[in-house]
């Protein structure tokens, strides 16, 4: 995919928010956006998003949280071209910038850096590879596997700094064993489809250095018995407000 492919810009959070992405290629669906509700920071913060995309997570949570820092890094250099569109997009000059590069090689400019690291990784690590690169690149684990990953981030956080992940609820245990030792103070959030139903995704927010017990939050629901967004998702999703974390 070349920075030439057809393109949308999709308005989130309501319309306060606008994301360039490729017609033909990975785009966001509503996980940037919850993964962006989960961050608790105020102020003049330095916030990473790893991975970050067309800058969907980081330019809703540049829209809610006035005065933050905002960098994010990106593997794929025509998703990097959307990104930095977006920057432009959102009036976030001053507030934003992208960097081209690969996690895997923890950039030693990063290290220790910022005082948030928010990250929507590849979600899965086995099973077919989707035929589109753009797509296969941002849902498979390739040259670095989740542990690495993470690892990688919190190299990124200043001591006691926050790391905030949404993935699959499935690999929950995965996402503890690669914190434990390095993060503590865990906060375990559910997101369910419906009343009842089991976790389809979760967001943990853990503290670079800290040693609190963990805690497992309330399940947030998306959709009521019809289908709809429940009124708790529609303040998230278009009104931007945070998660009840």
């Amino acid at each position: 995919m070349s920075p030439d492919s057809p393109f949308t810009d999709d308005m989130l959070l309501g319309g306060r928010v606008v994301v360039r992405q490729p017609v033909n290629g990975y785009r966001a669906a509503i996980d940037p956006i919850l993964l962006a509700a989960a961050v608790n920071v105020q102020g003049k913060k330095k916030v990473l998003d790893v991975g970050c995309g067309s800058g969907a997570a980081m330019f809703c949570l540049a829209a809610r949280v006035p005065g933050l820092n905002c960098t994010g890094l990106e593997l794929q250099p025509a998703i990097v071209e959307y990104a930095r569109a977006g920057i432009e997009l959102n009036n976030l000059e001053n507030r934003a910038h992208i960097l081209e590069g690969d996690i895997a090689m923890s950039p030693t400019e990063l290290r220790n850096t910022f005082d948030i690291v928010l990250t929507n990784p590849p979600y899965s690590n086995a099973g077919r590879l989707p035929s589109n690169i753009s797509r296969a690149t941002a849902h498979m684990e390739s040259n670095i596997d989740l542990a690495s990953w993470i690892t990688a981030c919190l190299a990124c956080l200043k001591l006691k700094g926050r790391f905030i992940i949404i993935h699959r609820a499935g690999r929950l245990s995965d996402i503890l064993a690669a914190l434990h030792g390095k993060a503590g103070d865990v906060h375990i959030f559910p997101i369910v489809s419906r009343f009842g139903e089991v976790a389809q995704r979760v967001i943990v927010d853990a503290g670079k250095g800290r040693q609190s017990p963990d805690t497992l939050k309330p399940s947030f629901v998306l959709h009521d018995s019809e289908g709809r967004y429940t009124l708790e998702a529609e303040q998230v999703l278009r009104d931007a407000q945070p998660l009840p974390i």
